[in-house]
């Protein structure tokens, strides 16, 4: 039997909440915007009118009011959003338990076996109506027989619309679209895609298996199967959750970062909480992953390998300063920093000792990590920090980390 996938995307999600929770904004260029006096002044989202205006998606506050100047900015909600979107996903379990959540506003529904006689397309057009009717949101609906093109199929017609792509008009409908359209695909990747003449879907069909592995590994293999239809990944049913690949922490500072002391302090308060999830998740990281935009809003990244497996904070944020030192050079100040913990494994695995490490002392830290993140949870996260973390490192301040009792040091 084919299968009969399905990829729903709701329409400017965040700002169509927005203009049901206040009527008044039906009609009006409306965005989501995150907090400018945090510097996270980033468009989340946009109405129709918005988008028509010339507002987009990533775009800072300013560029926004500056393309659209009667734009009504508002502050994300994201309770409601979490409302909504858990009663659009009990419309789709109505058709089927095979639903897959991709983000709060969009999600894969398998609908093999389920359609019956009326088709993928009458089943897709059924759920955009009640959605519609009895919620007051929109949903873009694509219909394939694997997710790569559900996916695609959804952001050809916007808003409230359905897209049917099948076996014998794929390669008309997505082969001529931009390489970076494809899931995966991201701007670096879409970048050194070009420098090979590859520029969309098609070309990466056209390319070979062995070719897209030369550049991206295993991961290019897989993009050469999605352009060619061959995608074969199933639809997780409702509740499940993905293994944990990795666990990071990111923040945009309050102003920029113009130091490499600055920097160290940042990623040392950062890998605190990447340690305390480690710790909580019962996985420790065999690699460290550094993103970081500067002030013109580039950005890279960078990762590199840690000498052993390891949950603590002080060990990811000393290989992460480590490899920003070797990596960047300050052609601009910085705006927003990320440290991830990658390459995970059980912490209770069985593990290579090294020589030149004192597995003692490294237990004892170990030990110590554990105690800091009991007084953590019982005191909050403030309770207990290290004596550098004291002064002023250029991170915004979070009321609810503060507690009555004084805060305990250590080095």
């Amino acid at each position: 039997m084919e299968r009969l996938i399905l990829h729903s995307d709701l329409n400017s999600f965040y700002a169509s909440v927005e203009t049901l929770l206040q009527p008044k904004l039906k009609g009006k260029a409306v965005a989501v915007a995150g907090s400018t006096e945090n510097r996270h002044g980033i468009i989340l989202a946009k109405s129709e009118e918005a988008k028509k205006a010339g507002v987009r998606t990533g775009q800072a506050s300013w560029e926004a009011l500056r393309a659209c100047p009667e734009l009504i900015l508002l502050p994300p909600q994201y309770e409601q959003y979490l409302k909504f979107s858990k009663q659009v996903r009990e419309i789709y379990g109505r058709y089927t338990d095979r639903v897959e959540a991709f983000g709060m506003d969009e999600s894969w529904l398998d609908l093999t076996g389920c359609a019956g006689a009326k088709g993928g397309a009458a089943a897709a057009d059924e759920i955009r109506k009640t959605v519609r009717e009895e919620l007051g949101l929109t949903v873009s609906i694509g219909v394939s027989f694997n997710k790569v093109f559900a996916k695609l199929g959804s952001d050809f017609k916007k808003p409230d619309g359905t897209t049917v792509i099948g076996r014998d008009d794929f390669k008309e409908k997505i082969w001529p679209l931009p390489a970076s359209d494809l899931l995966y695909v991201g701007r670096a990747s879409a970048r050194l895609l070009a420098r090979f003449g590859i520029r969309t879907i098609g070309g990466i069909a056209r390319s070979t298996p062995e070719f897209m592995e030369s550049l991206f590994g295993v991961v290019g293999r897989g993009l050469w199967k999605y352009a060619n239809g061959l995608d074969e990944s199933r639809v997780m049913p409702e509740g499940w959750e993905a293994p944990i690949k990795s666990v990071g922490h990111g923040i945009t500072t309050v102003s920029d970062l113009t130091s490499d002391s600055e920097v160290w302090l940042v990623l040392l308060e950062l890998s605190q909480e990447v340690g305390r999830k480690l710790l909580k998740s019962g996985l420790a990281a065999r690699g460290v992953q550094l993103t970081v935009r500067d002030n013109r809003l580039a950005v890279k990244q960078y990762q590199c390998r840690l000498p052993m497996p390891t949950q603590l904070p002080m060990e990811i944020a000393g290989c992460g300063f480590r490899l920003f030192e070797s990596c960047y050079d300050w052609h601009a100040h910085i705006r927003t920093i990320t440290i991830r913990a990658i390459s995970l494994i059980d912490a209770a695995a069985p593990r290579q000792l090294s020589l030149y490490d004192d597995e003692e002392k490294r237990l004892k830290r170990q030990k110590l990590h554990e105690t800091v993140e009991e007084l953590r949870a019982r005191f909050g996260k403030r309770a207990v920090f290290n004596t550098s973390l004291m002064g002023d490192i250029k991170m915004p301040v979070d009321g609810r980390d503060l507690v009555a009792m004084p805060g305990v040091m250590f080095q």
